[in-house]
């Protein structure tokens, strides 16, 4: 039974991860309600109040208590150095279920190879602090500069080189940037400030929407299938199935025959169904799935 009187402040990121979060928390069974001039998004749940931060400041809340728990990308929690709980990862993005990448890049026909190429010279990126730190590390002098945006086209003219983040390259590619390293990889982390995780009842709300929402994310991309087979083609029906685990295989009231319950990629659908019936499955039900718990 929900408790009004509780409520666990949690921090959406708004900007371009907001819709993709939004959808993710529907799928994993909560429905948030954002007005476009609202920062106080409406959430079907009484136990929540969610804020819109943008995800470049969302730690510093989380860590300071003006927020119980938020998500945003380890990128940014690195870049501010804060002290919060990670509860989990949670590998979605605006475009793709894949990880972003912070590279360093500098333009197609510059004469930069490698991060040690680029001493004396001037790197703009938003990523400002972690940038320093890393080149501070490597001992190599340059001046790291705060972009406000439009990185892609600064160099040559307004910079030598940029640290920017990427999901697969395109924007780079299209302005004629070149790779040269790659500083970090990052995905979106639900965090919580370390006194939050401390209560029970907090630490409690935290860990269901964690669940929920991995469960989400495992289930994105897969179908279940149900099938009949006869014994005597189990083994050569089980060799066509990939499984998240095995199949669950139960007897059904013919003493001969057997059902199976299975999960599987969605991409595969397609080429499993064929070969699954040439080897003698029967009943075969493909069904949706919205969350996988694992």
């Amino acid at each position: 039974m929900a408790d009004a009187t509780k409520k666990l402040k949690l921090g959406i990121p708004k900007g371009s991860l907001q819709d993709a979060t939004i959808a993710l928390f529907e799928r994993a069974g909560w429905r948030i309600f954002a007005n476009g001039r609202s920062y106080f998004p409406s959430i079907d749940d009484v136990e929540i109040e969610c804020m819109l931060v943008r995800a470049q400041e969302m730690a510093r809340y989380v860590e300071h208590g003006a927020l119980d728990a938020g998500l945003t990308g380890n990128d940014w929690v690195l870049e501010n150095q804060t002290d919060v709980e990670y509860v989990t990862s949670l590998t979605y993005s605006k475009q793709s279920r894949q990880k972003v990448k912070w590279v360093l890049a500098v333009p197609e026909d510059s004469p930069f190879q490698k991060p040690e190429d680029l001493a004396g010279k001037i790197i703009a990126t938003e990523l400002v602090e972690f940038t320093k730190r890393y080149f501070a590390e490597r001992k190599i002098p340059v001046t790291v500069e705060f972009s406000w945006g439009a990185t892609e086209v600064k160099p040559p003219t307004l910079a030598d080189a940029i640290v920017e983040v990427t999901e697969t390259g395109s924007s780079l590619r299209a302005n004629r940037l070149r790779i040269i390293e790659t500083l970090m990889e990052s995905e979106t982390q639900l965090i919580a400030n370390k006194a939050a995780f401390k209560d029970e009842w907090k630490h409690a709300k935290i860990c269901n929407l964690s669940l929920m929402l991995n469960a989400a994310i495992a289930a994105q991309g897969r179908v279940g299938l149900m099938l009949n087979a006869k014994k005597a083609d189990l083994r050569e029906v089980l060799n066509v199935l990939p499984a998240l685990n095995s199949p669950t295989v139960s007897q059904l009231s013919d003493a001969e025959w057997v059902a199976l319950n299975t999960i599987l990629d969605e991409s595969l659908v397609r080429d499993v169904i064929p070969k699954l019936k040439a080897a003698g499955a029967t009943g075969i039900v493909e069904y949706p799935l919205s969350k996988v718990v694992v």
